[in-house]
């Protein structure tokens, strides 16, 4: 098989039998298509029959060129491809399984702590389609703590007002129902009754969207067009900073932590699977749980002046 032919067969795999987004799948074949250059320019053998040396060689040259998680990343990438290969029986081992991860330092999720979520809301014309429609995103994707893909692809079938949750499909078209305060559900109503239907008028496609956020032209809203609408958000609440969705999905999280929820409770909202991947959030409690010792415990300054 040439080159381009196991390309296809992995992103058939990933796409069929791993069922991954359309998003997911384009960066694992960015960073196969990146090693791929990378071969031709250094003029090494195919894909397929790399020595196992060259991934080293490769490692040194990302090292040079990119942040470790970034490295991390596309290594990932590789380990997957050739992982997918040898189950194929079209090589025989996969040279990428014993280069080690980069070391790279933890960084905590950057968060928006609750009197800026307040201002983000309080910036925003409720007496507008557009305003009607950025409320009730805004409680959305902190309210529930969703992704902002997921988001976008919320359908208006997918709401259980009974039962006051939602149905998201999230990484790997999983599904998990996520609970709805009253707040939440209220702004979805008021954007459904007084928005949703004027944004619709404007479409002049023929079809009628099943997607529960349009746009101001009457099509689904992309995720693209949601880090817009923060971003004007966020300048007119004057906070000073680029938001993008994923720091509301943080606060989300923190906030539910600092407030006293367990984590296994948090990671089944987050849709995470594993607890590994919630247990950062933890970091950014005790955090605020030492900012709060530092401002208000009594005696924490008593023995400075002995």
């Amino acid at each position: 098989m040439t080159d381009e032919q196991l390309i296809k067969a992995f992103k058939d795999y990933l796409s069929i039998e791993r069922n991954y987004s359309m998003h997911t799948v384009r960066g694992y074949l960015r960073d196969i298509k990146d090693f791929q250059n990378y071969l031709k320019v250094n003029e090494f053998s195919s894909l397929q029959k790399i020595s196992q040396n060259i991934p080293r060689y490769y490692l040194a040259y990302l090292n040079e060129r990119f942040e470790p998680k970034s490295v991390n990343r596309k290594l990932s990438s590789l380990r997957s491809f050739y992982r997918f290969l040898v189950q194929e029986g079209i090589r025989d081992s996969n040279p990428f399984l014993e280069i080690k991860s980069v070391k790279q330092k933890q960084s905590l999720p950057e968060r928006l702590y609750e009197e800026d979520i307040e201002k983000l809301f309080n910036a925003i014309d409720t007496k507008t389609e557009l305003g009607i429609r950025d409320y009730a995103i805004l409680e959305a994707l902190y309210g529930m703590g969703i992704r902002v893909s997921e988001l976008c692809s919320l359908r208006i079938q997918d709401i259980d007002y009974y039962n006051s949750n939602i149905l998201i499909k999230g990484k790997g078209n999983k599904e998990r129902y996520v609970p709805i305060y009253e707040g939440l559900k209220d702004a979805i109503l008021n954007y459904l009754e007084n928005s949703r239907s004027k944004l619709l008028a404007n479409n002049t496609t023929g079809e009628i969207p099943e997607e529960l956020f349009l746009n101001f032209k009457g099509t689904p809203l992309t995720v693209r067009g949601v880090r817009v609408i923060l971003d004007k958000l966020s300048d007119k609440a004057g906070l000073g900073m680029k938001i993008h969705p994923h720091m509301l999905r943080h606060s989300f999280a923190s906030d539910l932590l600092d407030h006293g929820a367990d984590l296994r409770s948090v990671q089944e909202l987050l849709g995470h699977e594993n607890l590994s991947t919630t247990q950062i959030y933890t970091h950014i409690s005790k955090e605020k749980l030492k900012e709060n010792y530092d401002k208000y415990f009594p005696r924490k300054d008593a023995h400075k002046d002995e």
